[in-house]
């Protein structure tokens, strides 16, 4: 029996996301789980995770997530950067 958690994340930052997690998705599905990333909008990105068991499903979605946040966390980063540099101030 598979298990499915799905998630829908709304944000300006859905195709930087969607672009970040596809390298990941689109890997060789070995293991008890896999996911997939679809963007379903301007700003709304749908992660799809599935696993056989609840234990891999968990480990699964902790990964996705982790992704997710390390994607957001770099985006805003580098648009902070931008407006460093923008501003000529010295980082």
């Amino acid at each position: 029996m598979m298990h499915e958690a799905v998630f829908t994340l709304v944000t300006a930052d859905a195709p930087l996301i969607h672009a970040a997690l596809i390298p990941e998705a689109e890997g060789d599905p070995s293991g008890r789980s896999r996911g997939t990333c679809t963007l379903a909008g301007d700003e709304t990105v749908q992660l799809s995770v599935q696993a056989t068991d609840l234990s891999a499903l968990r480990a699964a979605v902790n990964t996705w997530l982790r992704l997710i946040q390390v994607a957001t966390e770099m985006s805003d980063r580098a648009q902070i950067r931008m407006r460093i540099i923008d501003t000529g101030i010295r980082p």
